[in-house]
């Protein structure tokens, strides 16, 4: 059956589950990169960050995007979304004082059904 014959629950399941999988494969390739994971999945009054990360004092907080392929991936983050996130980092930053003292930073990083892994570095900031 595919995607499009699912049922609005299935979808919601099959995409949930997708998202695990691929948050598995970033938090792989981010600890391969020197990175340690803080948090996965942190919950904020402001919404959820998939994972947040620290090297040599450089905190992220990353959006993992899992698409069939990577470029949909790259274009699956709306404006809408970006604020939520800066948001989000606004309070875990605000809860955590000790996080990001060599600076704080928002990636993406996108994964396709092959389980490659591609990052955005600094993909967006807080504007003004």
């Amino acid at each position: 059956m595919t995607q499009e014959n699912l049922g609005r629950p299935a979808r919601g399941r099959a995409a949930q589950a997708r998202g695990v999988v691929a948050e598995q494969a970033a938090c792989a390739a981010l600890e391969r990169d020197g990175w340690i994971v803080l948090a996965r999945r942190l919950r904020t009054a402001a919404g959820e960050l998939d994972v947040v990360a620290e090297r040599d004092g450089l905190l992220a907080f990353i959006e993992v995007k899992a698409r069939p392929d990577l470029l949909s991936a790259a274009i699956a983050l709306g404006p809408r979304q970006r604020a939520r996130l800066l948001a989000a980092g606004e309070i875990a930053l605000g809860d955590n004082p000790g996080w990001g003292r060599n600076g704080v930073r928002f990636d993406v990083l996108l994964v396709d059904d092959a389980g490659r892994v591609r990052r955005i570095a600094d993909a967006f900031r807080q504007e003004g």
